[in-house]
């Protein structure tokens, strides 16, 4: 198991590497430079090349790259070319208010997923399980920005309970900050939930239909029991995987919602600094939300192979 973990973290590192590589490759392929985006139409010869000099763009893309990479590794992201100011600090803020909603949207997607698969795995072939299914199917179908349009449009215009954007420094008190996340925390719960309901209620069945579970059934335990102690703890490696799935999904797809919602969070911070090809917090934000996407997966399978004997001791 020891060796299986420290491979997978081995090629975790590499596939940043890469990953590293093909942003900054890829940025640089962008039409223009961050001088010519600063300067505007009011952009001169001497500007432009004062500007140039100020940010290296004069050196050559590897020269670039290799001076930010090797500034990583020291532990310095370097500066903003937009906001003249150390990445670290300027992205520190957008970080706090996209982890309060990612933590938001988790605690409330995990019960309702389990409760979800739960009825349908349960209550298979009645009308309850058709119904969730029909809604589940929904929401796979639908991307999660035509949700957080149809969620605005009710609740918020239509009906006028909660506010359109999510201004969180407007928020008073954790009763209003809860209000404001209402909408954006609920698009990206019912998007994340279409997908893990469906696996976990796969998953479930089967568990369901196991012979150690009918052996419990003809023993006359209750069905709570047999639930909780024998049904749900081996669906959690499955669980985990989707759980780890989501979380990866939901770090692409904040960019998105955070968009509609205006967010003030790293999505938003992501999109304007690709207009202005600040390439210093781009590579930043990239990185961050792959390191999320590689360690969410590492520890999916590390908590799989926790659980189950026959991975963990397989040599």
């Amino acid at each position: 198991m020891t060796r299986h973990i420290a491979i997978q973290a081995a090629l975790s590192l590499l596939s940043l590497l890469l990953v590293s590589i093909l942003v900054f490759w890829l940025v640089d392929l962008l039409p223009g430079d961050a001088a010519e985006r600063v300067l505007g139409q009011d952009a001169t010869t001497e500007g432009l090349a004062v500007l140039r000099e100020q940010f290296g763009l004069n050196h050559s893309a590897l020269a670039r790259y290799l001076a930010w990479i090797s500034g990583l590794l020291r532990g310095d992201l370097g500066t903003s070319m937009i906001a003249g100011q150390p990445v670290a600090n300027y992205v520190a803020g957008r970080v706090q208010n996209s982890a309060i909603l990612a933590a938001f949207a988790l605690v409330l997607y995990v019960p309702v997923s389990l409760a979800l698969a739960l009825l349908t795995a349960v209550y298979r072939g009645t009308a309850v399980d058709v119904g969730l299914t029909v809604f589940v199917l929904l929401g796979m179908c639908i991307p999660e920005f035509v949700i957080a349009i149809f969620l605005v449009s009710l609740f918020a215009v239509t009906l006028n309970l909660f506010p359109a954007l999510a201004l969180l420094d407007t928020a008073q008190g954790f009763g209003d900050l809860v209000r404001m996340l209402f909408l954006p925390v609920l698009t990206l719960t019912a998007a994340m939930s279409a997908y893990s309901v469906r696996l976990m209620r796969e998953s479930l069945i089967q568990i369901l239909d196991s012979d150690y579970i009918q052996l419990a059934r003809l023993k006359g335990l209750p069905n709570w029991r047999i639930m909780g102690w024998h049904a749900l703890p081996n669906a959690l490696g499955p669980a985990l995987n989707v759980l780890a799935l989501n979380i990866a999904w939901l770090i692409g797809s904040i960019v998105l919602v955070e968009t509609v919602f205006n967010f003030d969070g790293l999505g938003r911070l992501l999109v304007n600094s690709i207009r202005y090809k600040d390439t210093p917090v781009i590579q930043a934000i990239v990185m961050l939300l792959c390191a999320v996407y590689v360690l969410a997966n590492l520890l999916a399978d590390v908590s799989i192979m926790a659980l189950n004997p026959k991975l963990r001791t397989r040599r």
